[in-house]
């Protein structure tokens, strides 16, 4: 005799065919939501920025760091000061170096004025004494020491304006030897060369930099983007420069706008933080979208890098981003 349900078991069957039934179409249309429209593929990643080293040009001790990790930074702001009393030494030895060449210019300047009126008088007697040999009236004695004296005026002369060219040039190189110092001792204090946050601090108070050694290292926020893997067939179809929008897992309904900037000319396996072993042994191309400069300019404050997220690119310029992907950050919107 088949067994028929009372009452109150029916409806507990009823209710749960119910709750699958809702769980059911729930999955359904959240896949559907979910769905992309042709012309339009996407890939996991993270938001990630470029990282940038502040670093000493020669090895020099470390006088004082200015940041600790985390302070957002501007550019030309001045982050560390390394110690440069050597080089404030060596600059003032070449500044007296290039007073003594001025001074040294100045003497062979007033030696050429007064070998100039030696040779003019030197000349006005040569031809005194050449017309008084013509008219009987001088000796030939006369005119040969007076056209001797003339010549040796002249030899002065020329020696005198070699002297000037080797001191013009000599205070050229004093003077490039001490804009060299004067550069070194600016270089020594280290500036910030992006908008960022300061990711690493390196060096302390006391340390000696090799040269190169960073002491910092910033995480540039005008530079951001997000890297994706797509398969060949998808990647094949990407373009430099096609549209892009990226979103991130705690706020998926908002998207940010971006572009192709860079295609891997070469395929890879994934890497091995991307989903599945399966998906990892696939051979992909690494797609980078990247954020308009001046949207992350916007959001400088509120960018946080490794946030891990999805990439979608436009393969078609024609399809239609779907309505979850249409409310897009602008860099006029209000920071939520």
């Amino acid at each position: 005799m088949p067994w028929k349900p009372k009452g109150k078991s029916k409806w507990v069957i009823g209710l749960v065919a119910l709750a699958l039934l809702a769980f059911i179409g729930f999955r359904y249309w959240k896949g559907k939501k979910a769905a992309l429209p042709e012309g339009i593929v996407s890939g996991n990643g993270r938001i990630e920025a470029k990282l940038a080293d502040v670093a000493a040009k020669e090895p020099l001790r470390v006088k004082e760091v200015l940041v600790n990790e985390g302070d957002l930074v501007k550019p030309g702001q001045v982050l560390v000061r390394l110690d440069t009393t050597t080089l404030e030494s060596s600059l003032a030895e070449a500044n007296a170096n290039v007073a003594a060449t001025q001074e040294k210019l100045a003497v062979a300047e007033a030696g050429i004025v007064r070998q100039k009126s030696e040779i003019e008088l030197a000349t006005i007697e040569a031809e005194r004494a050449r017309r008084l040999v013509a008219k009987g009236a001088g000796s030939q004695r006369d005119l040969d020491v007076r056209t001797s004296q003339l010549e040796t005026t002249r030899a002065s002369l020329a020696e005198a304006e070699a002297t000037l060219k080797t001191s013009r040039e000599e205070i050229a190189v004093a003077k490039a030897n001490a804009a060299t110092i004067q550069t070194r001792i600016a270089d020594a204090t280290l500036r910030s060369p992006v908008t960022g946050r300061v990711l690493y601090r390196l060096a302390e108070p006391g340390e000696v930099l090799s040269p190169g050694g960073p002491a910092l290292t910033l995480v540039n926020l005008e530079d951001v983007y997000m890297e994706i893997f797509l398969p060949a067939s998808e990647a094949a179809r990407v373009r430099i420069g096609s549209e892009a929008r990226l979103t991130v897992d705690f706020e998926p309904d908002r998207s940010i706008p971006g572009y192709v900037s860079f295609v891997s000319p070469e395929a890879q396996f994934t890497p091995k933080q991307v989903e599945t072993k399966s998906e990892r042994e696939k051979l992909v191309f690494r797609l980078k979208l990247q954020v308009p400069r001046e949207l992350a300019s916007r959001y400088v404050e509120r960018i946080k890098t490794g946030i891990r997220g999805v990439g979608y690119v436009k393969v078609d310029p024609s399809a239609k981003w779907p309505s979850r992907l249409r409310d897009v950050v602008t860099a006029e919107s209000e920071p939520h």
